[in-house]
This record gives C-alpha cells, sequence and structure tokens, in this order.
C-alpha cells in the first residue's frame, strides 16, 4: 500500500479478455482497436504501479480527474505526445515512441 492509502482493485486483464473474447464479434472490434488497448493498459499499470489515484494523476499533470479518466478509457479520445508525457510524468515513467518496419 503507497503513503496516500490507495489500495486499487485488483484487475484480472487476461481472465477478462478470455471471456469477452467468447462473445460474437468481440475479437475483430478487439482486434480493430489493439493498440489503443496496449496504450491504456501501459497508463494503468504505471498508475496503479506508483500507488497514485487518478485526482492524484491529475494533480500532478495540472488538470482535472474527469480529464485523467477520459485519457485512460477506450473511446474517441485520441491523446497527444504532450498529454501522454505529462501523465507519464505524473507516474514516474517516462514516453518511448518507435516506428517499426513491418515484417514482409
Amino acid at each position: 500500500m503507497s503513503e496516500s492509502g490507495y489500495r486499487p482493485v485488483p484487475h484480472h486483464h487476461d481472465a477478462m479478455l478470455q471471456r469477452a473474447l467468447r462473445r460474437k464479434g468481440f475479437g475483430d472490434a478487439y482486434e480493430s482497436l489493439e493498440d489503443e488497448y496496449a496504450l491504456l493498459h501501459e497508463l494503468l499499470s504505471a498508475r496503479l504501479k506508483a500507488g497514485l489515484t487518478q485526482e492524484q494523476v491529475a494533480e500532478h499533470m495540472g488538470t482535472t480527474k474527469s480529464a485523467v479518466s477520459r485519457l485512460e478509457s477506450a473511446g474517441k479520445h485520441s491523446p497527444s505526445v504532450s498529454t501522454l508525457k505529462k501523465y507519464a510524468e505524473a507516474v514516474g515513467c517516462d514516453v518511448e515512441i518507435r516506428l517499426v518496419r513491418h515484417a514482409r
């Protein structure tokens, strides 16, 4: 437990994903959003490892909890590199962006 007293609810992503993949159409939809879900997983993992709440991250970023909540949720929001850097700094991380050649 962190100094803040924050104790995240355990989340078993792999088990949840396996259940969801059994639903018709979910696999195709999930695959089309794979990069977005990978980013969300990175964000949430980093925040949880830092032992911070959304409110604490928002305070470090100079924004609101609702803005952090939108950043951490799947949807139409596509964060800027600047926002990702602020989030990373707030949770004690750096942002690393790479372009990887397609395997042909």
